[in-house]
């Protein structure tokens, strides 16, 4: 094993999820820094290493020949001594309903910047609570990675709801030598409204209350709601998703459908969520701002505007830090906005 320095992570910092897990991750493969995190998933219910966490540090782990310790379930420490970077054909199982999205996540960023193309396969879960599902990563995270040079295209073969999980989606990336800054202040306005709620061996009714929640809240048509029947697909589950499109960004808000959690609750969740970033008036939403740090810092330049800092953005912002030479300023525009500005130091 090298005999390089780790950088030493806290786990348990800011919002002590697996976000920090994951950044480190694919910051480690891209710089080729190793590191050690302890306290892992400190702030959680059952801290350590979930099997969506553990398959997130094995796929960063195969796509640059790694070397791990601690990659086991349930474990609180890790140190990772990232090898070179090879682009390829992967596949990766999370062997459970855990997201699919999130393990994506971690291998992005360094195949994004790869010296050739990869095309990955992802199964597990695809639509899970607490994580983007497929549809943001589709509509609203690539479209912005897209426009800074690399082409990542990405389609679902079989949504995977938990706790069934059964998913897939597969992946091509055209990566780009570097990456080009670009800027998000601006909504300006929207030109697109769109619900969709997707029920998976569940009655159609429960969609249905759903819909007339947003149908309510929002005061749009039949025409921008659409339900999504998934009777020969893994479930149950149910997501509803709003999606409000401007000019350079289509936001996706959602919620989960949960046992013991109404319908309309579900529903309204997502409404408020919407509702809150209309009346913002930014481009860039809570779950966008977390995940555009990485792609930002790595192309060193650019801006966002965005909503009040969640612990999850301030959190990463924190880790991008401990491995980039990168300037990070977050200015309050007034109370409601923020701007996320990067630049080299």
């Amino acid at each position: 094993m090298p005999h390089d320095e780790p950088i030493l992570i806290d786990g348990s910092q800011g919002e002590g999820g697996g976000q920090i897990l994951r950044s480190s991750l694919a910051l480690s493969v891209l710089t080729g820094k190793p590191f050690k995190i302890e306290n892992i998933r400190a702030n959680r219910d059952k801290p350590g290493l979930g099997r969506q966490h553990l398959t997130a540090v094995l796929a960063a782990a195969k796509i640059c020949s790694a070397g791990v310790s601690g990659a086991v379930l349930g474990s609180r420490e890790l140190s990772f001594w990232p090898g070179k970077l090879k682009p390829g054909e992967y596949a990766f199982d999370v062997g459970s309903a855990g997201s699919t999205t999130l393990v994506f996540q971690t291998v992005l960023p360094p195949l994004m910047l790869a010296d050739g193309p990869s095309q990955l396969q992802l199964q597990g879960g695809t639509h899970n609570i607490h994580a983007p599902p497929f549809d943001f990563l589709a509509k609203t995270f690539l479209p912005v990675v897209n426009r800074m040079g690399p082409q990542v295209n990405v389609e679902l073969v079989r949504a995977g709801f938990f706790p069934a999980g059964g998913g897939r989606f597969t992946a091509q990336i055209q990566p780009a030598p570097t990456l080009s800054p670009t800027s998000l202040n601006e909504r300006g306005p929207v030109v697109h409204r769109k619900a969709v709620v997707h029920c998976a061996n569940l009655p159609p009714e429960i969609g249905q209350r759903e819909l007339g929640v947003i149908r309510n809240g929002l005061k749009w048509p039949e025409e921008a709601l659409q339900l999504v029947h998934r009777a020969g697909e893994p479930g149950p589950g149910n997501i509803v998703m709003i999606e409000l499109g401007s000019k350079d960004v289509t936001e996706v808000f959602t919620g989960f459908g949960q046992r013991g959690v109404r319908a309309e609750a579900v529903a309204e969740g997502a409404v408020h969520e919407a509702q809150a970033y209309l009346a913002a008036n930014v481009p860039v939403g809570e779950c966008l701002a977390d995940q555009l740090i990485l792609p930002f810092a790595l192309a060193g330049g650019g801006s966002f505007t965005t909503l009040s800092l969640s612990r999850h953005t301030s959190t990463n912002i924190d880790v991008v830090r401990r491995f980039l030479d990168i300037h990070v300023k977050a200015d309050q525009m007034d109370e409601h906005r923020w701007q996320i500005s990067f630049s080299r130091e």
